[in-house]
């Protein structure tokens, strides 16, 4: 059939549809592992036990090793590390922080501090909860859990309350992943039926090919013997009439087998008919699903290469573009430039204003750097505070003037806190690709010149 390699593309489309769909899950649970990763350092401090614990939740994630059973064993131990926390003896007035008209009382500082660490935490998981959530689907009822949960640890005082919230943290990233598991399962489920049918229509339309061959066969066999006889009845009659009335039969037997094979093509031929219809009303709904899978698969490459907070590519995104443009300046030879940046300062923003307001920044100043380099220009956000960037075709000193001049406005922004106004700068360092550099070299080069920048008292940007 001229159209089998068409069946085998649409099965290879949706085996790579498939292996898509587990990438992307795959990526989504990195996002859940480190925001567990993130929630346990935030919880430090608390007591030696419950750190050590902890410590285990770490290093179990960083070896990609999570055994359902045991987890289940050492969450148990975490819930009782925090209840002995919240029983554990204090001063024997009443904490500081339990209501708006609470005063404090000498000898309270330490309980005080103890809640106001408490609280800090609280906000930031309810804060790194909100990402998770604009990044990884849940189902209907866990998410407006998740969204409850998320307004009581960034607004609620009561350490109760978000004790509870917390140890819920956990449970929401267990079925976050188990979520997309099933969906990953019940994806490789469908395309196998669709495939089985398939191979069912094709071991039909098999038989069917083959039956009509084995006609075809014979319907010939059949006519060769008949014209065979002819030949002999010729060659031993000497009546004309006999020979005439011989011919007549033999014809005629060849007539109605002729006439069978039609009758048996005909039947044939309907049920190819009804099976091909059939194929391509399957292969049609395949491939409405194969985009749909696409489209999806697309969408979520997307979100698994782009940083929440800021929505610029992250750290991924930034290697898999640095090795392209790497390649292209080791074949081409174009001029290529890296840039490193850091925001000033930027833990002062965050001790002083908080995280909410460090965050902000961070935005702010993401969006300023993307709506001032060109389309061919590439930035990234590197992790905490640093971006890095890619000036395709751009000599170090062109991309110097490109930076002194973001860095200017960026200095000029109106930013406040509040009623407090707030100046936010930034230090660069730029190196250009020479002969026998490799993508770490530069890179070094590059922030070897940032430090360089910080060293000579910030606020500028050097070349290496």
């Amino acid at each position: 059939m001229s159209s089998d390699p068409s069946w085998k593309d649409k099965y290879f489309q949706e085996l790579e549809s498939a292996e898509h769909r587990e990438a992307n899950w795959k990526a989504e649970r990195n996002v859940l592992e480190r925001m567990l990763v993130r929630t346990s350092l935030a919880s430090e401090g608390q007591a030696p036990e419950l750190d050590r614990l902890l410590a285990r939740v770490r290093a179990d994630l960083r070896k990609n090793k999570v055994d359902v059973v045991s987890w289940k064993e050492l969450q148990e131990q975490i819930d009782r590390q925090v209840a002995l926390l919240d029983d554990a003896p204090g001063p024997s007035v009443e904490p500081a922080i339990k209501a708006e008209t609470a005063t404090v009382l000498p000898g309270d500082t330490h309980d005080v501090e103890n809640q106001s660490q408490r609280l800090s935490i609280a906000r930031r998981v309810g804060h790194l909860l909100g990402q998770l959530l604009s990044q990884v689907a849940l189902e209907p009822d866990a998410e407006m859990s998740a969204r409850n949960l998320q307004r009581a640890l960034l607004s609620s005082d009561n350490w109760d309350e978000l004790r509870d919230g917390l140890n819920q943290v956990a449970d929401l990233i267990v079925a976050a992943v188990t979520r997309s598991q099933r969906e990953f399962e019940a994806f490789l489920k469908r395309l196998d039926e669709r495939l089985e049918v398939l191979q069912e229509h094709f071991s039909v339309q098999t038989s069917v090919l083959s039956g009509r061959q084995a006609a075809a066969e014979t319907l010939d066999r059949n006519i060769r013997e008949e014209i065979e006889r002819v030949g002999q009845h010729v060659e031993a009659s000497n009546d004309l009439h006999d020979l005439k009335q011989s011919v007549g039969r033999h014809l005629e037997f060849i007539g109605q087998a002729v006439g069978r094979f039609r009758v048996d093509e005909t039947a044939r031929e309907k049920i190819l008919t009804e099976q091909l219809q059939a194929v391509q009303k399957k292969v049609a709904i395949m491939e409405a699903h194969s985009e749909r899978m696409q489209g999806q698969v697309r969408k979520e490459r997307e979100r698994a290469m782009t940083d929440l907070l800021t929505q610029l590519p992250n750290r991924e995104a930034w290697q898999e573009r640095f090795s392209f443009e790497f390649n292209r300046w080791r074949r081409y030879q174009y001029p290529l430039t890296v840039g490193v940046m850091d925001i000033d300062f930027f833990k002062r923003v965050n001790d002083s204003y908080g995280h909410k307001a460090g965050d902000r920044v961070l935005q702010l100043v993401a969006r300023e750097i993307k709506s001032r380099l060109r389309n061919t220009d590439f930035v990234a956000r590197f992790g905490g505070e640093e971006f890095v960037l890619l000036f395709p075709e751009t000599q170090p000193a062109d991309a110097l003037v490109v930076m002194d001049k973001l860095r200017a406005h960026v200095g000029a922004l109106p930013f406040h806190f509040g009623s407090d106004p707030l100046t936010v700068t930034f230090s660069a360092g730029l190196a250009g690709f020479v002969p026998d550099d490799t993508e770490e070299t530069v890179f070094e080069r590059a922030d070897r010149a940032l430090y360089a920048a910080k060293g000579e008292g910030r606020n500028r940007v050097n070349v290496s």
